[in-house]
């Protein structure tokens, strides 16, 4: 007897609806074709043993499974389920009725009890989109496919609850409802720190104030000890809140990636991510032999934090530099090729050299003639041109740690972010791609950020004393730009690009050498 069954397999973000085509003859052997990588071979033992521990007996026939369409690579251990339940209709176990009106994915351990999968989310959207009335996995992962309207969700246990779903004698349990506005409003802007743990550096609070407000991608050059690891956990805390879009949007890579809780059906916060300094190029970009997200796409709508940049291998940095513009990640393979959104804050800190206390205003830097100007040209300057502010942080004095005077919470800082943000909305409200003003093109920067011959002037000064390049122009109008949007000025004034101007520390001669 012939049954078919359907799952789902992701690419990228997106999933492609899977025919799991199982036949039962007579014969003793069992087949597995399709494009089936060794996970899904491997099925066959997993599956015949889950079998036996629900109460029912693997075919000692000839058994055919085929996943289709065969010219597509099927990875992983998700297709356990719809396997099994395919050999126990086609052999006249259970029932085959219903199966054609269900999606059904699950890994099964060998008592027959149902392992969680990855990419729930993009799968839930796709049996949606292809009129499938439910989709049946694994309890772990119900919630966060529950969030997906229209379609009936049941999460199960075991192999056996699969069994009794599909039984015309048991009443069907109830789907999974989740409230999607309620689970996305429960935990909005729910953070833990908070900019008001922070002691003085008024001037680095403004400065990734300004970041915030524009998304602009911000460095933090400070001796060990100055704050920077401390200050950058905290941005996420003053950006603008997920809109629903973008949560789901964020949900969908994390689920792809495995990297969703059971508890939680929609990430509701921005991501942060602090990928260490030995990371390879495959793991911060995305990739693999079956590709999957890196760090810059699980940063998506959220902020990535390199610390100590300079550690890191130039080969992995270089890598971002087409991101960082693109605000997204192509993998192309031989037969497909995939996109990962990556739309993120870049927020980077280093020491000014190797000791740590060059520029320093009360120790004295130890190395050698010609190692700081090393040191720094391990950050190319491509990369460093794509970074909009050079910020300069400096040890906190005692009397500021000891003081007891109350210092600004997120939430007011956050205020006037919003503020800005509602601003760029307005600006960019006919450009679909564009949210703030650090995804400005160059010609929109012409047409944007038109500034008076004073302010002419000045960025020419500017950019002749500091060596600037074209990139970096821009990057300081676009920075002028936000400091006005965060002053409600309509203009761009002299005082907002003098500010841009010095956001710009690692171009100046003091810092080349």
């Amino acid at each position: 007897m012939l049954v078919k069954t359907y799952g789902s397999s992701v690419y990228g973000v997106d999933a492609l609806t899977i025919t799991i085509e199982v036949s039962v003859s007579a014969g003793n052997k069992y087949y597995m074709v399709g494009l089936p990588d060794n996970a899904v071979k491997e099925s066959l033992q997993r599956v015949e043993t889950a079998i036996h521990a629900s109460g029912f007996k693997m075919p000692r026939q000839k058994i055919v499974v085929n996943l289709a369409p065969a010219d597509i690579r099927k990875e992983g251990s998700a297709y356990d389920l719809p396997i099994a339940i395919g050999i126990l209709a086609a052999s006249h176990q259970i029932d085959a009725d219903e199966l054609g009106a269900y999606f059904i994915m699950g890994e099964l351990s060998l008592d027959g009890c149902v392992k969680p999968i990855k990419g729930a989310l993009p799968i839930a959207i796709q049996a949606r989109k292809e009129g499938f009335k439910g989709f049946i996995l694994p309890n772990d992962n119900a919630r966060e496919a529950g969030i997906v309207n229209d379609i009936q969700v049941y999460g199960v246990n075991n192999l056996g609850d699969v069994i009794d779903f599909f039984d015309k004698k048991r009443t069907k349990p109830k789907p999974i409802e989740v409230n999607t506005r309620e689970e996305f409003f429960k935990h909005i802007n729910n953070y833990e720190q908070d900019f008001s743990d922070v002691k003085g550096q008024e001037n680095i609070k403004r400065a990734l104030e300004i970041a915030a407000a524009g998304g602009h991608n911000v460095i933090l050059i400070g001796p060990p000890g100055a704050g920077k690891t401390m200050l950058a956990k905290r941005l996420p805390t003053i950006l603008p809140p997920l809109n629903l879009q973008e949560a789901l949007e964020t949900t969908k890579i994390h689920s792809v990636a495995g990297k969703l809780s059971a508890a939680n059906a929609l990430m509701t916060e921005r991501p942060f991510r602090s990928p260490h300094h030995t990371i390879s190029d495959v793991a911060l970009v995305g990739g693999g032999i079956n590709p999957q997200p890196g760090e810059i796409s699980l940063s998506h709508n959220g902020v990535l934090f390199l610390d100590e940049l300079p550690e890191f291998k130039r080969s992995v940095l270089e890598v971002m530099r087409q991101p960082l513009e693109d605000r997204k990640v192509s993998i192309s393979r031989a037969k497909f090729s995939v996109e990962y959104p990556a739309s993120f804050m870049l927020v980077a800190s280093m020491n000014p050299c190797p000791c740590g206390f060059y520029n320093h205003p009360e120790k004295e830097c130890v190395c050698a003639p010609g190692v700081v100007q090393k040191y720094l040209s391990k950050i190319s300057g491509p990369l460093l041109d794509r970074i909009d502010l050079h910020v300069e942080v400096t040890p906190v004095n005692f009397s500021e740690l000891s003081s007891q005077r109350a210092t600004e919470k997120s939430e007011l800082i956050r205020e006037r972010v919003i503020n800005a943000r509602k601003i760029q909305e307005l600006r960019f409200s006919d450009k679909e791609e564009l949210h703030s003003n650090a995804q400005m093109s160059p010609n929109m920067v012409r047409n944007i950020c038109e500034i008076n011959e004073q302010g002419q002037v000045l960025i020419k000064q500017a950019m002749e004393k500091l060596g600037l390049s074209a990139r970096a122009y821009d990057r300081i109008l676009k920075v002028a730009r936000t400091i006005a949007d965060l002053d409600g000025s309509e203009k761009i004034e002299i005082s907002h690009l003098a500010e841009a101007i010095n956001y710009r520390s690692l171009d100046r001669e003091s810092w080349a050498g």
